[in-house]
């Protein structure tokens, strides 16, 4: 038989020559004061996967774009509407879900966390959830006021969110923002980070990692 003349993809030669690639990290912010933290947490995850950042148009209040590394692309609702020109354009939400191999969502607004449990798609932090596949990890980090922490709509929504297999990284009590003290701020970056890694160190010394 004989040989194919055509040379493997892109893709195929990376891994022969360098072996397993990086983790790819989608992060993503929602609209928390605990936003302030996420260039913090995109260096945590830089040192150690290929991280792209998405951030919904209430983050962006609170996230200081220039602290964010320069090899992470962050990706607004602008960046969903502007890359799309006509049909058979690739679609943002789309190709994101496609590249990511674990989401984390840090912050997780009281008002994101309504809308994943609810199947609402409005931006493009949602649609890359309504679009995710649950074979893949996807973390969330809330954080909120404590009265929106212990109302009863959040615990039914982190029950909807458990049974999609969606992982929580609880909130810590301390003193929020606002100056209340009480749960629901997010979890360090630093807790978010060795969360995730372990999490997928260990998948990956089991043989379930999809990275080749």
């Amino acid at each position: 038989m004989m040989a194919s003349s055509e040379p493997p993809n892109a893709l195929e030669y990376v891994q022969v020559n360098t072996g397993p690639r990086k983790p790819r990290i989608l992060l993503a912010a929602s609209g928390s004061v605990a936003a302030i933290k996420f260039a913090n947490l995109c260096h945590c995850f830089s040192e150690w996967a290929e991280v792209k950042g998405v951030a919904t148009a209430a983050s962006l209040h609170f996230i200081d774009r220039t602290a964010i590394p320069k090899d992470v692309t962050l990706y607004t609702d602008e960046d969903e509407w502007s890359s799309w020109k006509k049909l058979g354009d690739s679609v943002l939400h789309i190709e994101l879900r496609k590249w990511a191999d674990i989401m984390v969502i840090a912050p997780l607004s009281a008002n994101t966390l309504a809308k994943i449990a609810g199947g609402l798609c409005d931006n493009l932090l949602t649609c890359i959830v309504r679009a995710w596949d649950y074979n893949k990890p996807l973390f969330v980090a809330p954080a909120m006021n404590t009265f929106m922490w212990n109302n009863p709509f959040t615990e039914r929504h982190l029950i909807t969110i458990d049974e999609l297999g969606i992982n929580l990284i609880p909130p810590v009590t301390k003193r929020l923002a606002c100056g209340d003290y009480g749960n629901g701020a997010m979890a360090e970056s630093s807790t978010i980070f060795s969360t995730v890694r372990l999490f997928f160190e260990s998948k990956a010394h089991q043989g379930n990692s999809n990275i080749s």
